[in-house]
């Protein structure tokens, strides 16, 4: 069973790089940590798989992260 939890990411602007994302939301501790993880495969973006950390993450979208301890879903909001 896949356990998965839920965190609304606030954000100033429209987008943000998925790198970025991925630090601001504590899953990854610097590029380096979120350029591997990346790649490995473990990062989809609105259900598709991605592979690029530069990749724009708009406003209303779901970021989803495997983890060993188990998946994490990320949904980009604007800040109020």
């Amino acid at each position: 069973m896949v356990h998965t939890v839920g965190v609304e990411i606030q954000i100033d602007g429209d987008a943000i790089r998925l790198g970025q994302l991925l630090k601001f939301a504590g899953l990854v501790g610097d590029g380096g940590e979120a350029k591997l993880l990346i790649a490995s495969g473990a990062v989809s973006v609105d259900g598709e798989p991605e592979l690029r950390r530069g990749r724009q993450v708009a406003v209303g979208s779901r970021v989803e992260v495997d983890l060993p301890q188990g998946r994490r879903q990320l949904r980009v909001v604007r800040q109020d």
